[in-house]
């Protein structure tokens, strides 16, 4: 189905005609310098939480993939009562002031041609495109099966909505225009007769919300850009002037601020950051078995009650689970030494 592609990049997506906020120099992502908005988070453990990732490889599953170029923004909470969790996407919405974010195309066609996608007419989709150029093949089940390609143009809408204008429509290799008396084939024909929630047909136009698309946690953020850059497709939040100044900067993830649960862990005043070791292009973290990650990286306490985790790569982590549990047996005798794991750290 068309550009539910350019929508699925924002694996954490919800949208909001949201202004551009004062934000945060870039410097004070990482260093732990404090600005004056950052101290008033500190002050209050049940307001939003800072957010800033520099090359961060989120995996959602164990095909698709979101590049985060860079990302600065809050982590809000959804339930009053409840501290925004990375065990429940439900728990806390993502605000981007400024983020460059990216999905491999070849990864946005297979959820699209997955049971979790939502449904469509239109399957067996492959997709291909260049700048704001999108062209979509697949077959269409109408009445006979039907091969079908779809080229449209990519453009950011109104209230950070994503608007794809179909400028031509092709069937077994014929120009549509020529067979829509007999085949009466409309854009809407691509969706369900229920149509499927987020997605509006005008005419030739096709208008994505990903409020209603996506799955959480979502994202509210000023979408200013939307584009292939091959072989992905990317969004851009705000604008891009962080990024060269982070560009050989290591990859991380830092949160300040606010209360946030991971595990049978809660933090308030919020003082942490992961930092990839390792020398990829990517911090590679998966969301749904990063306690495995943090299990084997290297954790230290800093004289502000901060946490710094010095995180492994995935592929180094699922290879060193035999110690990840280490047996505690030896505190009942002081002659026995604790085990080279514990005194190596």
């Amino acid at each position: 189905m068309l550009v539910l592609a350019a929508l699925f990049i924002i694996w954490f997506v919800r949208r909001a005609a949201l202004s551009d906020t004062t934000g945060t120099p870039a410097n004070s992502a990482i260093d732990g310098s404090s600005t004056a908005g950052d101290k008033a988070l500190l002050s209050d453990d049940r307001g939003p939480t800072n957010v800033y990732a520099h090359n961060l490889m989120l995996r959602k599953g164990p095909d698709f993939r979101v590049y985060v170029r860079w990302l600065r923004g809050q982590m809000l909470r959804t339930r009053a009562n409840d501290d925004p969790s990375f065990d429940d996407p439900d728990s806390f919405i993502l605000v981007i002031t400024n983020g460059v974010l990216r999905a491999n195309i070849g990864d946005i066609a297979n959820y699209l041609n997955s049971a979790d996608a939502p449904k469509s007419p239109l399957k067996d989709i492959a997709l291909s495109g260049d700048g704001d150029q999108i062209k979509v093949r697949g077959t269409l089940h109408k009445i006979v099966p039907l091969p079908i390609e779809i080229t449209g143009t990519l453009s950011v809408a109104p209230n950070n909505l994503i608007q794809v204008h179909v400028t031509k429509v092709n069937v077994l290799k014929i120009p549509l225009k020529g067979l829509l008396g007999g085949l009466n084939i409309k854009v809407s024909d691509l969706f369900q007769p229920q149509g499927v929630p987020g997605v509006q047909v005008t005419g030739n136009d096709i208008v994505f919300d990903t409020v209603k698309l996506l799955p959480p946690p979502h994202i509210r953020g000023r979408l200013t850009s939307v584009r292939v850059s091959n072989p992905d497709l990317e969004e851009v939040f705000g604008d891009t002037q962080d990024v060269t100044r982070v560009e050989k900067w290591r990859n991380f993830l830092r949160l300040s601020g606010g209360t946030i649960d991971f595990g049978k862990l809660t933090m308030h005043h919020v003082d942490l950051v992961m930092i990839d070791i390792s020398n990829d292009a990517w911090f590679d973290l998966d969301l749904l078995h990063y306690q495995d990650q943090l299990i084997n990286g290297y954790t230290r306490m800093t004289p502000q009650a901060g946490m710094q985790i010095f995180m492994p790569d995935l592929d180094l982590a699922k290879t060193k689970k035999a110690r990840q549990d280490v047996n505690i047996e030896w505190m009942k005798n002081r002659n026995t030494s604790p085990p080279p794991d514990v005194m190596s750290r």
